[in-house]
């Protein structure tokens, strides 16, 4: 077993923090020792140490699993909307997005991390003209991580797990992986999560922890709820990964409710985690060393 090789940790956006010291002070409040930072973004500044951060991230001694990176215009409104604005799904917005993305790979490096996540956009059907320009797109993305020694981490739920197995095996770049979040394969109604964690294992890097149940209306999103009470079936889920040697790391996201809702359903999910997998529990000081 791998396990003691996991990080456990949260998602800096998940806590709401916007300073280092405001980070550093909640995690300690869920009892989180390892984090995966948002690099921010350069035309919605979301950290007050603006170009500042990544040193003031490594001077308090933060433990980082990696980081993320959104890019601006896109939309969640609708699982219809963040079809035609995510990642670099539409040609239009691609020459926008590769700017933020050398801006989040020069972060990443800054931070002292080898792994940037992101999500790439939904896949087109791989029958239609589109198909093309995006294993191209997403090849140049690759291409740009590589002098960094970076991989890429593509956020994974919004299609099918043969559909994503299918794009990386055509893609065929060592250096683009998944961070699996099985509450996406609900959210979006599109797979179930512990047969898609299966098939996509081998590409698999990171995993969210996160909850949800599918949505009620087809078209619609599923609801995100605390992990363990969700239908990913938490116990099941990391029993998986445990048979599956997973030992990458593994970060805890919560996307709904105010900053004080988050900090209780995230400490109630590090807790839960740890109870199910005792190994992952660590005596080390919480928010960094």
């Amino acid at each position: 077993m791998a396990w003691k090789d996991c990080p456990l940790g949260v998602c800096s956006w998940s806590l709401r923090a916007r300073s280092i010291p405001e980070l550093k002070r909640l995690m300690a409040a869920v009892g989180a020792r390892w984090v995966q930072i948002a690099c921010g973004d350069p035309h919605h500044a979301s950290w007050d140490e603006g170009d500042g951060m990544p040193a003031a991230a490594r001077e308090a001694g933060l433990a980082m699993s990696g980081a993320m990176i959104g890019f601006p215009g896109e939309d969640y409104t609708s699982p219809q909307t963040i079809a035609a604005t995510g990642g670099f799904g539409a040609p239009a917005t691609r020459p926008g997005r590769f700017e933020v993305l050398a801006w989040a790979l020069q972060r990443t490096w800054d931070l002292g991390l080898t792994d940037l996540t992101f999500h790439a956009g939904f896949i087109p059907e791989r029958t239609t003209s589109d198909y093309a320009g995006f294993v191209e797109a997403l090849g140049r993305a690759a291409s740009m991580a590589l002098p960094y020694g970076i991989s890429l981490g593509l956020e994974s739920g919004q299609e099918t797990a043969a559909e994503l197995h299918q794009f990386l095996s055509d893609l065929k770049c060592p250096n683009v992986r998944i961070n699996f979040d099985p509450a996406n394969m609900l959210l979006y109604d599109r797979d179930e999560p512990l047969a898609a964690l299966e098939r996509l294992f081998p590409f698999v890097r990171s995993v969210h922890l996160k909850d949800a149940w599918r949505p009620k209306e087809r078209g619609t999103w599923g609801t995100e709820v605390p992990l363990g009470d969700g239908g990913i079936g938490l116990a099941n889920f990391l029993s998986l990964l445990g048979r599956l040697e997973f030992a990458g790391p593994l970060m805890v996201e919560r996307e709904t409710g105010s900053q004080e809702e988050r900090v209780r359903d995230i400490s109630l999910a590090l807790t839960r985690v740890r109870a199910l997998v005792p190994e992952l529990a660590e005596p080390a000081s919480a928010g960094g060393d």
